[in-house]
């Protein structure tokens, strides 16, 4: 990761209110260390993933982190089998 600025944390938060209270995102959650972000979301649907991935303030802050927040990031969609 680069340096984190306010506006990352403000567009964060805004963006995880908008997931879990409009895309149907379930949970969503992060975690830092060093220069190292992991953050995983649980979604009802691919279609509710799909949809997330299209909206437009999200796009625009992909763009933003890959220009200054962050040097490299992947995007994995898993679905769990069992968990306990």
């Amino acid at each position: 990761m680069n340096t984190l600025d306010q506006q990352y944390f403000q567009t964060a938060q805004l963006l995880r209110e908008k997931a879990l209270s409009q895309f149907n995102c379930q949970k969503f959650e992060s975690l830092c260390e060093n220069d190292v972000e992991i953050a995983l979301s649980y979604w009802n649907t691919l279609a509710d993933i799909q949809a997330w991935h299209k909206d437009a303030e999200h796009q625009a802050a992909q763009r933003i982190g890959k220009q200054q927040w962050y040097k490299k990031f992947s995007v994995e969609i898993c679905q769990i089998q069992k968990s306990y």
